[in-house]
């Protein structure tokens, strides 16, 4: 045990952690510098800059006046069984293969607690999402991180790294925070590959956050994957792309020996009665999804062409974010923050001269180009 400065008996998993440092609030921004918040653009937590689409926020109305007024004081359905049926259908695979989650951050711990232990180890990539770092940590397992290529995931050294008590690998697709991608074949060679030398023992997780940001003819069947593997989990969440990151829906397709274990440690009702309802009516609005796409497909490009102007690097993205090489990234930061731009330091991720940016709307992209500019003195 430790927490011995604090005097508190705390486990020396936790102790050693840092916590997840989130994107910085417009609220706080506004305090902090006397800000009028309609005037901030928050570009930090790859948000979706539409919100909710109007179906999704018309399905809650309805659900709301449908329902007797105690309808929110009860608990939600702990199986979310229409959300359930809808991914179902969706995704062409049955119920009792998928777990919900209170945003994908959620399955990703449920996961690390159902497979890692003290005993175990973990594999995932330099520069992929903190949290895997995180959930691995606060199992007591050991950490293998392998060195990033190009400023992605070098599956092969992933591969090569798994140990004899390895039973976790991360993968992230596209990676967040630096925006690589591997093709579908690239993926499906790595899994039956884990799967031939270790069988079940290791259970590769696939975390597709940023999916549907992809271009049509780079998106491929990752459902396909668990049909014919026993050995993955596959990630999906409604932050991204839906524009359902305050409600915080996430869910999971595995075989149901799997949905099994990780039905054992899923906290009961972690998927709120809103949440449920938003996710059933945000998977049948197919237009706004497409609109979405095409918003960050046009963003990305306007700024990718403005970086390249300025002779910035910048790593090319198939999410709807961008990293980007500054110098000083702290010093950046805080010109921007004063200028009333939120942007997303990395440095926690070992890229401490980068920022990351996230695609918002051509107005908001247009402040951050000027902002940047200016400190910069382009």
């Amino acid at each position: 045990m430790s927490g011995i400065a604090s005097g508190f008996g705390i486990s020396s998993n936790v102790d050693a952690m840092m916590p997840y440092q989130a994107g910085k609030p417009i609220e706080d921004l506004a305090r902090e510098y006397g800000l009028d918040p309609a005037s901030i653009v928050k570009l930090a937590s790859n948000e979706n800059p539409l919100g909710m689409s109007d179906s999704v926020r018309q399905a809650i109305s309805t659900f709301l006046d449908s329902v007797p007024g105690q309808a929110l004081g009860r608990y939600p359905d702990p199986n979310a069984f229409a959300l359930k049926q809808a991914l179902a259908e969706h995704y062409q695979v049955p119920a009792n293969w998928l777990t919900v989650g209170n945003g994908s951050n959620d399955l990703l711990e449920i996961i690390s607690l159902a497979i890692l232990d003290q005993q175990a180890s973990c594999v995932y990539a330099e520069h992929a999402f903190i949290v895997y770092q995180l959930a691995t940590q606060a199992r007591g397992a050991t950490h293998i991180k392998v060195p990033a290529a190009s400023f992605g995931h070098d599956l092969q050294a992933m591969f090569e790294a798994i140990g004899d008590d390895t039973r976790l690998v991360f993968i992230a697709n596209p990676n967040n925070p630096t925006g690589t991608f591997h093709s579908g074949d690239v993926i499906r060679s790595f899994v039956e590959k884990v799967h031939a030398a270790h069988g079940n023992r290791v259970t590769v997780v696939l975390d597709e956050a940023y999916n549907e940001y992809l271009d049509p003819q780079l998106r491929f069947d990752s459902a396909q994957l668990v049909r014919d593997f026993s050995n993955i989990i596959v990630v999906r969440t409604f932050s991204k792309a839906y524009g359902l990151a305050g409600m915080r829906m996430g869910f999971a397709i595995a075989r149901p020996e799997m949905t099994d274990y990780l039905n054992r440690v899923r906290q009961p009702f972690n998927v709120n009665l809103l949440a449920q309802v938003a996710a059933v009516a945000a998977l049948k609005d197919a237009a706004f999804l497409e609109k979405t796409y095409e918003l960050n497909r046009d963003g990305k490009r306007w700024l990718s062409a403005q970086f390249a102007e300025m002779g910035l690097e910048f790593v090319p993205s198939f999410g709807n974010f961008i990293l980007l090489r500054v110098g000083d990234a702290a010093a950046v930061n805080t010109a921007l923050l004063q200028r009333g731009v939120i942007v997303r330091p990395v440095v926690g991720d070992g890229l401490p001269e980068h920022l990351r940016v996230s695609i918002g709307l051509p107005e908001e992209n247009a402040k951050f180009i000027s902002a940047l500019k200016e400190v910069q003195g382009k």
